[in-house]
Formats: C-alpha cells, structure tokens, sequence
C-alpha cells in the first residue's frame, strides 16, 4: 500500500511539472524586444523576415499586428496579434499579464514587416483576458485588444474566425511572427516578420511532452521537424489556414518548450474553435 502511494505521489509530481516559460516578460519578450530593435537598426532593409520559416513579403500576411509592449516599470516587451475586424484583435492573454509582470499599453503595428517601425501604429491599453486565464500553465491563453478604427488595405486586413468543432489534426497551417529564427538568433541575423507552415498534430501527442495540465480541449498543437517552428517574442501571433480573403484563425500562438524552439517539441496554440463564442461576444 506504502509503495502505490509512493507511485501515485510520483505520477502526480510528474504531472505537475510543466516544461514551458515560467515568466515570458521576463525570461523571453524584455530580451527579444531589445534583440529584434538592434537587429532591425543594424540590418541593411531591402525588403520584407519563426524557426526555418520564410521572411515575409508586405502584404503577405496582412492580419498580423505586431505588438510593441509598455510594461509598468516601462521596460518593453514583443508579441504577435491576429486582426478580427476594423476595432478588434486577439492576442495571448500572456502578452499582456504573466505572473509577476503587467503591460499597461500595446502598440499594435499593421502593415509593416519590421516591428518598431513603419506601418499604421496604434497605442490602446483596452485589453480583455479571458476571466478563466491560468498563469500557471496557460489555459484560456486569450485576449480580446480594442483600437481606434483601422482601415483595410491590401497590407492590413482581417482573419476570419472558424465555425464548427473541426480538430483540424494533419492540417498544414501558416504561423507568422516577428520573433526569432533560431534559439541564437542575434542582432546580425535579418530581422523582419516571417512564416512557416507547420502540421497539427494530435492534442494526445502534445501531452505526451507538456501533461494533461497544459494540453487540454482548449489547445492545438503542431508538429515542429527539422528546426521549424514559432519561437521567442511570436506568442499571440496567428496560426492560420486558408489563403487571400479565405484565410481562417484556428490558433493562437500560446507556448513552447523551455528548451528552445529548435529541438523539436511540438508547439501550443490557444485553439480558437474554443473560443470563437468568447471572441464572438466582444467583436
């Protein structure tokens, strides 16, 4: 009897230990903010740049909104948005609030491929958590960001939100960021926004890597061969399907392994099937 709750005692231990970021401020965007600001001044830009992605061409990927963070000590940090319609975003509700650090403004850029500067850019600190959002291990991962109107153009224009209960597992679908390339990106690497495809996998696959605790029904995850994947400073950013006026959201760039973004452990996306009913009722 002693020995099966030595086992139960283990497997809980097991389960609790969650292999993401404790504090993505602190231990990814303040260091990625100023990372991808000095490469940005240092690149020579002729044009328009996630781990074994492709640089984005303008235009490419005209619902994503980079955001610039102000953090209360007015430190900054960097995530990634998903344009909904002409007022709305969303984001990861990590951007704005993970433990034991908080924004008080995001600047949303739209249609520019570098993040601190070009494009429309817009100040607002009218930013939605979900009332469910865990810190701990990033369930509900979702915030809703309201802004002065936009206008669309061909370089900024909205996602559609998904309808159904699709699972969407062996779908190819596009991420895209502003944030690294590789684990030791560094200044002289070009740095503009980029994207790669990349293939959901099965959400019993993930936990095998994060536990039942962060894998839930409210995750997607993909598959993250031969280096590719999204990496430091694109949490918030789109996960999407679809091309052109088609191109549907079905997740939200949530987390990926402690380790690095290069080593292959799948990557977590808040999934929007979920929340689309959420998301709905503050458009």
């Amino acid at each position: 009897m002693k020995f099966l709750v030595v086992l139960a005692a283990l497997a809980l231990a097991a389960e609790a230990y969650v292999p993401i970021m404790y504090n993505y401020h602190e231990e990814i965007g303040i260091p990625e903010a100023a990372r991808i600001k000095a490469a940005e001044e240092a690149m020579d830009f002729d044009g328009s740049r996630i781990a074994g992605g492709s640089q984005s061409t303008l235009g490419a990927n005209p619902h994503l909104g980079g955001l610039v963070i102000t953090l209360t000590d007015n430190r900054q940090s960097v995530c990634g948005s998903s344009l909904l319609s002409n007022t709305r975003l969303v984001t990861a509700a990590h951007c704005w609030r993970h433990r034991t650090t908080q924004a008080r403004q995001f600047t949303v850029v739209l249609g520019s491929v570098r993040l601190f500067s070009g494009g429309q850019r817009i100040n607002t600190n009218l930013v939605e958590m979900h009332a469910q959002y865990n810190e701990n291990n990033l369930n509900n991962d979702i915030a809703i960001i309201r802004i002065n109107h936009v206008g669309y153009t061909s370089d900024i224009n909205r996602i559609n939100l998904p309808t159904g209960n699709d699972q969407y597992v062996g779908t190819w679908a596009v991420a895209a960021g502003y944030g690294r390339t590789s684990d030791s990106a560094g200044i002289s690497q070009n740095q503009v926004q980029s994207h790669v495809s990349l293939q959901v996998i099965t959400n019993a696959v993930c936990a095998r890597t994060y536990g039942t605790s962060t894998v839930v029904a409210s995750t997607i995850c993909v598959a993250t061969p031969s280096g590719r994947s999204t990496c430091g400073g694109d949490s918030g950013g789109p996960l999407a399907i679809g091309t052109g006026n088609n191109r549907i959201l079905i997740g939200i760039t949530s987390f990926g392994h402690v380790s690095g973004c290069t080593r292959g452990h799948p990557a977590g996306f808040m999934r929007v099937t979920s929340m689309a009913p959420w998301i709905r009722q503050r458009m």
